[in-house]
């Protein structure tokens, strides 16, 4: 298979480079049938060997400063190495949310033993996270959180129910939103932290929930009088709500949330380029992804500068997810190919993991609905 070519555009030239040398890993390992590209990859693409891999190439916590285990490099340096892993399919879930939020928010708010403890694991790809928001009956309204923590001596004991944990079954850890005080009807947002929860602890319970094909990535985690000592708190008890909002935006404004149908566009081009039709549909998705993937880099530069960009992430994921499923339909009505789940690696195959994932990219990290108040909102200034 042919690797895409995503133009470099509007990022620093001196990754240039880099970009180059990821691209050649990814064609070595296509040839030594290393990975199967496939849609969607960075969820449904689990490989802890590649992810190693990677880790060893130092391509996973590039932000991470160089006494963490990372390279000490700018935003836009693992935002071109995302680019072009998501481009070509690579299986990345393992190492996907430790690289994309979890370290950086330790990094940000955790302490000093915290950052020595996990951030070079991650950084060799070899510690894997899985996030503890969203819970049952209360979807993407992270201010209805029930799972609650009471104070016992030298630490937190929690009980709750976290749902679409992907690859929890995998990971070591879950970076946890519970309640440590009681709701507030006027504040619904105040009593809220976040604690690093050991997936191995006693009391917790790993439920799958499966597709309808049968795969499993998404889980159901039921924590039961699991204790979490003081010093897995991240942050500050109470400010959980601000520090989460800080790692939304770093979850809803990557290249993800634009180009995990690219590969299924990569492998229709040949086909569509035939005729007239298939020339202007593919124009017309290349115009939008360009000005998705601009978006997308305006906010990876405010989180660079410092600053927590929430509506700017919101708009991007909104209308990110929208095209990528656009883009799924839009080229399986072009084509007259029959999806077919077992013909990994072609367009049948392609085509086939790009409608199963496809439902799910307007409800995971916030349904779009929830998205669209967050930008309301602001626009009203409430």
């Amino acid at each position: 298979m042919k690797l895409p070519l995503l133009h470099a555009g509007a990022l620093p030239a001196e990754h240039h480079d880099l970009r180059c040398e990821v691209r050649e890993f990814l064609a070595e390992e296509l040839t030594s049938g290393g990975f199967t590209p496939r849609c969607d990859s960075w969820l449904a693409g689990f490989d802890a060997q590649f992810s190693r891999r990677l880790g060893r190439r130092g391509w996973i916590g590039t932000t991470f400063p160089k006494e963490y285990g990372g390279a000490g490099a700018d935003p836009t340096a693992r935002f071109v190495i995302a680019e072009e892993l998501l481009a070509a399919g690579a299986p990345v879930a393992a190492h996907w949310v430790a690289d994309r939020q979890s370290g950086p928010s330790i990094l940000r708010f955790g302490t000093e033993a915290q950052r020595e403890r996990y951030l070079p694991g991650i950084a060799r790809g070899e510690l894997f996270f899985a996030i503890g928001m969203s819970e049952p009956d209360a979807g993407s309204d992270l201010a209805s959180v029930r799972t609650r923590a009471q104070r016992v001596d030298g630490g937190w004991v929690v009980t709750g129910t976290k749902v679409w944990t992907s690859h929890a079954h995998h990971a070591h850890h879950m970076l946890t939103l519970v309640r440590t005080s009681p709701a507030d009807p006027a504040r619904r947002h105040a009593g809220l932290s976040q604690f690093i929860v050991d997936l191995a602890a006693s009391g917790v319970e790993c439920n799958p929930i499966r597709l309808i094909s049968g795969a499993h990535h998404f889980n159901q985690v039921v924590l039961t009088d699991v204790f979490v000592a003081d010093d897995q708190v991240l942050g500050t008890i109470g400010d959980g709500w601000a520090q989460v909002t800080h790692e939304l935006a770093y979850e809803r404004s990557g290249p993800e949330r634009i180009l995990s149908t690219y590969p299924l566009l990569e492998a229709a081009r040949p086909a569509l380029s035939r005729t007239a039709e298939g020339r202007r549909l593919i124009g017309r998705l290349s115009a939008e992804l360009w000005t998705l993937r601009a978006m997308s880099i305006a906010v990876t530069a405010e989180l660079q500068a410092g600053r927590a960009p929430t509506v700017e992430a919101a708009m991007v994921k909104d209308l990110g997810t929208r095209f990528e499923q656009d883009l799924v339909h839009a080229v399986a009505e072009a084509l007259t190919i029959e999806p077919d789940p077992e013909a990994h690696g072609t367009l049948a195959g392609i085509l086939a993991g790009a409608l199963l994932q496809a439902p799910g990219f307007t409800l995971r990290g916030g349904t779009n609905e929830i998205l669209r108040g967050v930008v309301a909102k602001a626009v009203v200034g409430r």
